[in-house]
């Protein structure tokens, strides 16, 4: 009689393979994604793909990668030609590494394309002109996460420049209105009040009657802190 042979335990890779932790996964398509964008973003400005790379490893999401990599692309255009040995060196500090890092934070989450426009051009005022006050800096982030496309848009209808030939007399409401027909007066008025309760703007009355050209300058509506905030914009 035969007798049977012990079974041979077989070696199989698929068992001896240790897996691949999904959160190693994760991190590593993080990186990749992170990488790639700073890589366009070195291309044009090599100085500043260093705190990019940096930022935009820790980040996921394809949309919202995609959001930053608009607002990245858009600055690495508006500094290509830019150099300043006080900018690189700015870029460097752990100062712009928090601002750059909330600042793309923020602009992960904005659906807003005109707010993340003004992110973009807050980050090129702080490259272009080191040296403000961090505090403030942080300040005006926490404005631009509060504010609205539209009171971005009610501010810039404020820096227009008077027009001419619009009459004798006039209220600050009307000029609003002309210079942004599409918006309702009641919405105007609201917005401009949330501008207000921001210390961005210190308008007391939209109502008051005054000569036509008082009624079109409204740069005198600002602040001095809104005139640095809007300094960026």
């Amino acid at each position: 009689m035969l007798t049977p042979e012990p079974d041979v335990p077989v070696e199989s890779s698929e068992m001896t393979a240790a897996p691949t932790p999904h959160a190693e996964l994760a991190s590593a398509t993080r990186l990749e994604r992170g990488l790639d964008v700073a890589a366009a973003v070195l291309s044009l400005v090599p100085w500043l793909g260093g705190p990019v790379s940096q930022v935009l490893s820790g980040m996921s999401i394809e949309r919202k990668m995609e959001r930053v990599k608009e607002v990245l692309d858009g600055l690495a255009q508006d500094l290509g030609e830019f150099h300043s040995e006080a900018s690189e060196e700015y870029v460097r500090s752990g100062e712009f590494q928090d601002i750059l890092e909330q600042t793309l934070r923020q602009v992960a989450d904005e659906r807003n394309e005109e707010k993340r426009h003004a992110y973009r051009l807050f980050l090129r005022g702080t490259i272009e002109h080191p040296g403000g006050p961090y505090d403030e800096q942080r300040r005006f982030l926490r404005i631009l996460e509060q504010i609205q496309g539209d009171h971005i848009r009610i501010m810039k209808a404020m820096l227009q420049q008077p027009e001419a030939n619009v009459g004798t007399m006039g209220s600050p409401i009307q000029t609003l209105r002309r210079r942004l027909p599409d918006m309702p007066q009641a919405l105007i008025a609201d917005l401009v009040g949330q501008l207000n309760d921001m210390r961005l703007t210190n308008v007391t009355s939209l109502n008051v009657m005054m000569t036509a050209h008082g009624a079109a300058n409204l740069h005198h509506a600002f602040t001095s802190y809104g005139l640095r905030f809007i300094a960026y914009l």
